[in-house]
């Protein structure tokens, strides 16, 4: 596989744990030191990955209440052969979000080690 279809199949299963809440994928594809920064409720926040996890554990996934998925990558741009960072949109409930991802390729496998997240306009 390319590294561009590496990173692809990275970026859907991010937008898969995004809909379903599988909490297996979601250990793989976020990396142990990711950081999240985005704003809740017009404030600014930064969670390390385990306050992320927690939050996800705790809500009830789009799949499980039966909605349907709106997703697009909208871009993806290549720092290296190791660091990568996608765009991309994503409904979590009743909002949608743009989502930017900086990937690196830790032991062959592209995994998230940050995210910024921006309730879409």
């Amino acid at each position: 596989m390319s590294r561009l279809s590496t990173l692809e199949a990275a970026i859907q299963a991010y937008l898969d744990t995004m809909y379903d809440g599988d909490l297996d994928r979601f250990d793989r594809i976020f990396h142990p030191t990711a950081q999240l920064h985005g704003w809740r409720d017009g404030q600014p926040v930064c969670w390390p990955i385990a306050r992320y996890r927690e939050i996800t554990a705790g809500r009830a996934s789009a799949k499980a209440s039966g909605a349907s998925r709106e997703e697009a990558v909208l871009a993806i741009d290549f720092a290296s052969d190791r660091s990568a960072v996608a765009k991309v949109r994503v409904r979590m409930g009743a909002a949608v979000f743009v989502d930017y991802l900086v990937f690196a390729l830790v032991d062959g496998r592209w995994q998230i080690t940050a995210k910024q997240f921006e309730p879409a306009a």
